[in-house]
């Protein structure tokens, strides 16, 4: 049985004549009609009644030939799918991304790759970094933003920028009217983190020494919308990257203000797995990012 025999028995069915099926599918009558019935034989059954001026389906005939059409289809959508795999830029890239990028870029990237590869729709995993990198080595994402440190074998990063740490107070705290403050001046802060597990706090700890202490009960927040909530109410201080800290996300309670130099910063690289067929995808995602009109500053590719 072959995908041919499956068409020219379509062919037959839907013209209802052997010589009008012959010409549709540009064969010639002998040879369509010896095809159909080999096919027949194969299958041990009558698949038309032949008539003198017309063709007709048998009943199981009717089932052949409905079954004909799936299988038919499906092939087409084999063809489809390999069509999708020969352009990188078509078909969905299974995207993951650390919690705290995830809500500040992707607004500005999906609209750049709508514009970019408006064929490659993101099918979005935010989580964290621990929980991405086995995702990515297991092969239920395609790709993942993280911020270093990070290393994994069999996975390749690209460098995609680097964004600086701000620190955000209450409006009536002392250093509100500060144009900057030094890391070391943390020291006896009320001090907000993000809880275990989130990389950003383990980045913070590390730039910020004052940030290794152990925080206080009740002093952790699992999103840096809910840090900067309890900074807005008065509880303590804390520290955002430069793209949760833009005008966007202002509030009247809340005072944004910069590290003295050298300031502190995170890396950020896309990671995927060495072998990944869809490098063009990977390019448009580098290019979009390091376009867009955020407070990072945008790395070469190594």
């Amino acid at each position: 049985m072959t995908l041919q025999e499956l068409k020219y028995i379509v062919a037959v069915a839907e013209e209802r004549h052997f010589r009008r099926a012959a010409e549709r599918s540009f064969v010639s009558q002998p040879s369509l009609s010896a095809s159909v019935r080999k096919l027949e034989d194969e299958l041990g059954i009558k698949i038309f009644e032949r008539g003198p001026g017309e063709v007709l389906l048998t009943e199981v005939g009717e089932q052949v030939v409905a079954q004909a059409r799936r299988v038919l289809e499906e092939a087409e959508n084999v063809k489809a799918v390999a069509k999708q795999r020969r352009d990188p830029l078509v078909g969905v890239l299974r995207f993951g991304v650390i919690h705290t990028i995830a809500p500040y870029l992707l607004p500005d990237l999906v609209v750049g790759l709508r514009a970019a590869a408006p064929g490659m729709p993101l099918d979005i995993e935010e989580n964290m970094t621990a929980n991405l990198d086995q995702m990515l080595r297991s092969g239920l994402i395609d790709v993942a933003i993280l911020a270093l440190p990070y290393a994994a074998t069999g996975i390749e990063t690209q460098p995609l920028y680097d964004e600086a740490f701000r620190v955000v107070v209450p409006a009536g705290h002392p250093w509100a009217r500060r144009k900057a403050i030094h890391p070391d001046e943390l020291h006896g802060q009320n001090l907000l983190l993000l809880s275990i597990g989130h990389c950003f706090r383990d980045q913070v700890m590390d730039a910020c020494h004052e940030f290794s202490r152990p925080a206080s009960p009740g002093k952790e927040g699992n999103s840096l919308e809910t840090l900067r909530s309890m900074v807005a109410s008065g509880l303590g201080i804390s520290v955002l990257p430069a793209s949760a800290a833009l005008p966007r996300y202002a509030s009247p309670l809340v005072k944004v203000l910069d590290f003295a130099e050298p300031r502190p910063v995170r890396r950020v690289v896309i990671a995927y797995r060495s072998g990944f067929p869809r490098l063009d995808a990977i390019r448009v995602i580098v290019e979009t990012i390091k376009g867009l009109s955020l407070p990072i500053t945008p790395l070469p590719a190594a």
